[in-house]
C-alpha cells in the first residue's frame, strides 16, 4: 500500500514507519524536522515537510495525493502544546478530500470517551471498560493534569466524525516504549478492564491493521496489554 503518516517522528509515529516498511509498505512522512528522521529516511520513504500547529495546504495535498490511506500519530504531547490537534486534523481532512483519499486511522487516548466536545457534548460519565480504580482516582487525576490533552484530541475525533471520511481512531491508555507485543486486547467503542498501559509498538501494530479490516470504519478501538 501507498501510505502517508502524519507525525512520523514522534513515538507512535516512528513505530509506525517501522513497521510499515517491514511490511512493504511505499511510505512517505510528514514530518516538521527531516533531521529527525535520520536513517529512517530510505529508498522507500518520500518525505513531506509540513507544520500541522500552522498547516500548509498546498504541502498537505502533496502529502496524501496517491496515497491509499493516511495514519496520523499527531498530537499533543503535554498540556503545553494542546490545542492544534483539532485545527491540524482538520488541514490533513480537507487535503484528503481535495485528493480524493478516504481511509485514515489516528491515534487518541483512552480517557477521551468519557471527554465533553463540541460535537459531544454528553458523553458517558464512565466508560464500561473502566474499573472503579480508573474511574474514581485515575481518570480525575488523568483530567486535572492532561485535561487540557484530552480535550484536544476529543475535538479531533470531532472533526474526524464530521468528515464524511473512513476514520477509525484508536485509544490506547498510558503508553510505554517497550517492544512490540502483538498480544495487546482491543475493545470496540470502550475502554478495556484493567488495561493502564501499551507499548507505543503495539498501537501503531492495531493502526497498521485497522486499514485491512472494514468493521473498525467509524469506530474507536480501545486497546491495551
Amino acid at each position: 500500500m501507498n501510505l502517508t503518516i502524519f507525525a512520523a517522528t514522534g513515538g507512535v509515529g516512528r513505530n509506525l514507519l517501522a513497521q510499515a516498511l517491514a511490511a512493504g509498505h511505499e511510505v512517505t512522512a510528514v514530518v516538521r524536522d527531516p533531521g529527525k528522521l535520520g536513517e529512517r529516511a530510505g529508498p522507500k520513504v518520500r518525505v513531506v515537510t509540513a507544520d500541522l500547529s500552522s498547516p500548509d495546504p498546498d504541502a498537505l495535498r502533496t502529502a496524501v495525493d496517491g496515497a491509499d490511506a493516511v495514519l496520523s500519530g499527531f498530537g499533543p504531547h503535554g498540556q503545553a502544546d494542546a490545542g492544534h490537534t483539532g485545527s491540524g486534523t482538520r488541514a490533513i481532512v480537507a487535503a484528503m478530500r481535495a485528493t480524493g483519499v478516504r481511509r485514515i486511522v489516528a491515534v487518541s487516548a483512552a480517557p477521551v470517551s468519557t471527554t465533553p466536545s463540541p460535537g459531544r457534548p454528553r458523553p458517558p460519565r464512565h466508560d464500561p471498560g473502566d474499573s472503579a480504580a480508573m474511574r474514581y482516582v485515575a481518570a480525575p487525576l488523568g483530567r486535572l493534569f492532561l485535561g487540557k490533552v484530552f480535550a484536544d484530541l476529543a475535538v479531533m475525533e470531532d472533526v474526524l466524525r464530521a468528515s464524511g471520511l473512513d476514520w477509525t481512531v484508536v485509544r490506547p491508555p498510558r503508553l510505554t516504549d517497550k517492544p512490540l507485543t502483538a498480544g495487546y486486547r482491543t475493545a470496540v467503542d470502550r475502554n478495556l478492564k484493567g488495561g493502564s498501559t501499551v507499548p507505543r509498538a503495539d498501537v501503531a501494530h492495531l493502526m497498521l491493521h485497522c486499514l485491512t479490516d472494514p468493521a473498525t470504519v467509524h469506530h474507536a478501538l480501545g486497546i491495551a496489554t
